[in-house]
């Protein structure tokens, strides 16, 4: 069983674009990450790669899924009458 240092709410989190990592600061003076593909798996961990401390992320997986970037559906062609 995994004894985490913390609980805390994804809104918490600073988000990279670039990378799809979510980051919290962890006490050693590194950070807690996490991705966004981890987070959409169901996964609730955020790990520091430089100590063995762990975090759990509170976050609701469904709003999570909901807040997914969708393309735009491309716009209707109008229909001309002859």
């Amino acid at each position: 069983m995994a004894v985490f240092h913390d609980e805390v709410e994804i809104e918490d989190f600073e988000y990279d674009e670039e990378t799809g990592t979510y980051s919290y600061p962890c006490p050693c003076g590194d950070r807690f990450l996490i991705t966004r593909e981890d987070l959409e798996n169901g996964e609730d961990v955020a790990t520091c790669p430089s100590c063995s401390l762990i975090v759990r992320v509170i976050y609701d997986q469904e709003q999570f899924m909901r807040d997914e970037v969708v393309a735009e559906p491309l716009p209707n062609k109008e229909l001309v009458k002859c």
